[in-house]
């Protein structure tokens, strides 16, 4: 048993639980940062905000002198990179989203390739609408981000008969380096976005990178919504060459004006690729285990780096 108790501030009575396992720590629930009392405050080392965080949150962490780890829920970690003081740790929730989001992929996939939505659209006006569909079979899926999310989904794809490539940031063993989008793209029949949002990935998909796509091909964006640049996707769906599949906008949320609304060839959700049961419980399983290293004088596995 650790000599020193760690005070961690959580947002709900999930992560009371979750860490009322791990020696060391005395977990606080939150409802605001600003309702805490000034003694909590003043000694609280270990931050997790809650799913929804806004820069509020990230504004709040002034009230906490002695912060020196935040840990996240979720995978994406843009709100809090670059943000936080030179003595605070950032940690992801990396390996707790990755199957549930793979499982998206799939679905969306599904759907499209399987003609789903327009079944259900000739269900409802009655119409025996018998013909041959497309399949994910022997399709190929090019897979931007080689992470837990990507590595996920190769597996699920596999399992379909379908044919996976990755590209991270950097070439290695298996995956290939983003300098050779260029020359993948043109070969593969769909393209899925599991990138986190950085400099390097916003407005990484372009009016030059949908070009590249071949007639016909889908992009699946289960990153974020930036990392699209929305107007170029619009005018390749209205076109009608391309198809799409996205969890995740710019703007977001997609205000009831917008025209991705009633763009043809989408399929749209409102960023609920993670938001499935259980999903806390998972999540909480990660926090624990990094929040446990880190009460051990260990650094988080899933420790954010530089601009990450």
């Amino acid at each position: 048993m650790s000599l020193v108790t760690v005070t961690v501030l959580v947002p709900d009575e999930y992560g009371v639980e979750a860490l009322a396992e791990v020696d060391g720590t005395h977990a606080v629930e939150y409802a605001k940062l600003d309702d805490l009392p000034t003694s909590t405050s003043a000694k609280a080392e270990v931050l997790v905000p809650n799913f929804l965080a806004d820069d509020s949150m990230v504004a709040a962490i002034e009230r906490l002198p002695e912060l020196r780890l935040v840990q996240l829920l979720t995978t994406g970690a843009e709100a809090w990179v670059g943000k936080l003081p030179p003595r605070v740790l950032l940690s992801t929730c990396r390996g707790a989203h990755g199957g549930s989001t793979a499982e998206w992929v799939i679905g969306t996939l599904l759907a499209i390739y399987r003609e789903l939505p327009g079944f259900e659209d000739a269900r409802r006006a009655a119409q025996w609408t018998t013909h041959v569909t497309e399949t994910l079979q022997d399709k190929r899926i090019l897979v931007l981000g080689a992470g837990d999310l990507g590595q996920q989904l190769r597996r699920r794809l596999d399992a379909f008969d379908a044919h996976t490539t990755l590209v991270g940031s950097r070439a290695r063993d298996g995956v290939h380096g983003v300098a050779e989008l260029p020359e993948l793209i043109p070969w593969h029949d769909a393209v899925v976005l599991m990138v986190p949002l950085t400099q390097a990935t916003t407005g990484l998909v372009d009016a030059e990178f949908l070009s590249r796509m071949r007639d016909g091909a889908i992009l699946v964006n289960a990153a974020r919504g930036p990392v699209v640049h929305t107007d170029a996707l619009l005018a390749e769906l209205r076109a009608g060459r391309l198809r799409a599949a996205l969890d995740v906008t710019d703007p977001e949320p997609l205000p009831a004006s917008h025209p991705l609304w009633t763009a043809p060839g989408l399929l749209l959700t409102p960023h609920v690729a993670g938001s499935c049961t259980g999903h806390r419980n998972r999540a909480y399983r990660v926090v624990a285990a990094e929040i446990a290293r880190f009460v051990a004088g260990q650094e988080p596995m899933n420790l954010v780096r530089g601009d990450y």
